[in-house]
């Protein structure tokens, strides 16, 4: 067998074996060697069939027979696994995203098929470490996405551009909490005020910490659990370490992706589009943390066990028909 890839080119090859596939696929799933039913957990599994390319749990219950798709974000897709790991691979280190109208030139799907692809490896990519506190140096801040008033038509500008020049009673606010050298964490918001924003920073960072905002009433009272320093943006940007350009970064290159690689994203869908760009920042190379983009893909499908996503819930109709 060959070595596992390194580069796009070599993971083109490579997975252009379905052996090679499920031979990556399943010493990621099951690290000890010992394959385990999907359905009902049982260890009592049947030795790989390479005609079928299936296990076969020895237990009787529906779905005894069993591929290295079923429970995860693959399941149920008739599209081979080349093309589900080039997707992958694709996605995972693109630094801007790809479009599914890429992978449907790309891979030979349709584009409705790329789109749902894409969601699904999203959903792989959600931070399974959620649980665990921001500390240290952390900053705090929100950004507003949505359309710009340059590109708006003279009549839609009129109606929708405030007082202040932005039209942010048509925009979501998403805010993000970075820790300095480390993770960041987004999430949409419905709004900028103190009982919004404040529940969440106490939720994800530890208290204790130093936390850098800007100027905006809504975080105002968080000195009593961190040491809070506030950098107003009217008057300078930075102030020796006092500062939120490292969220002002991650804002960068979320809206580059949006913009240019996504330009439409239906407000319904932005937080998958956050999980994304987090995955990539948060396992970016570091000096202490060198990863390569083999390193990213290998995280990313060791996280697609226990996930699901149908194209009804996708699409918001749980429950209907969905053709």
């Amino acid at each position: 067998m060959n070595p596992e890839p390194k580069s796009l080119q070599e993971a083109i090859l490579y997975f252009a074996n379905p052996d090679n596939c499920i031979a990556y696929l399943s010493v990621r799933r099951w690290p000890d060697g010992k394959v385990i039913c999907p359905i009902c957990n049982s260890e009592g599994v049947s030795a790989f069939n390479p005609k079928r390319r299936t296990w076969k749990c020895a237990k009787h219950h529906p779905k005894r027979e069993f591929s290295v798709k079923v429970g995860t974000v693959m399941e149920d897709s008739p599209i081979g696994l080349d093309k589900w790991l080039t997707a992958m691979w694709l996605l995972t280190t693109c630094k801007n995203g790809i479009s599914s109208y890429e992978i449907e030139r790309d891979l030979k799907v349709s584009q409705k098929a790329a789109w749902f692809m894409l969601h699904r490896i999203r959903l792989a990519m959600q931070d399974d470490a959620f649980g665990s506190k921001l500390r240290g140096e952390v900053e705090a801040d929100e950004t507003f996405i949505g359309g710009k008033a340059r590109n708006m038509h003279k009549d839609v500008k009129a109606r929708r551009i405030s007082g202040s020049g932005r039209n942010v009673q048509d925009k979501i606010v998403v805010m993000g909490m970075l820790e300095r050298g480390g993770r960041v964490r987004t999430q949409v918001v419905p709004d900028r005020l103190q009982k919004t924003l404040q529940p969440i920073v106490r939720a994800q960072v530890e208290a204790g910490s130093a936390l850098f905002t800007d100027e905006l009433g809504g975080y105002k009272g968080l000195d009593k659990q961190y040491e809070h320093q506030i950098i107003d943006h009217a008057i300078q940007y930075v102030d020796g370490r006092v500062h939120t350009n490292g969220m002002e970064n991650f804002w960068s290159l979320l809206k580059r992706g949006l913009a240019g690689t996504y330009v439409a994203v239906e407000p319904f869908h932005l937080f998958r589009y956050l999980d994304e760009q987090v995955f990539r920042f948060n396992n970016r190379a570091t000096r202490d943390n060198p990863l390569n983009d083999a390193d990213r893909f290998d995280l990313a499908v060791r996280q697609i066990v226990g996930k699901r996503l149908t194209f009804a819930e996708l699409t918001g109709k749980v429950g209907g028909t969905v053709n």
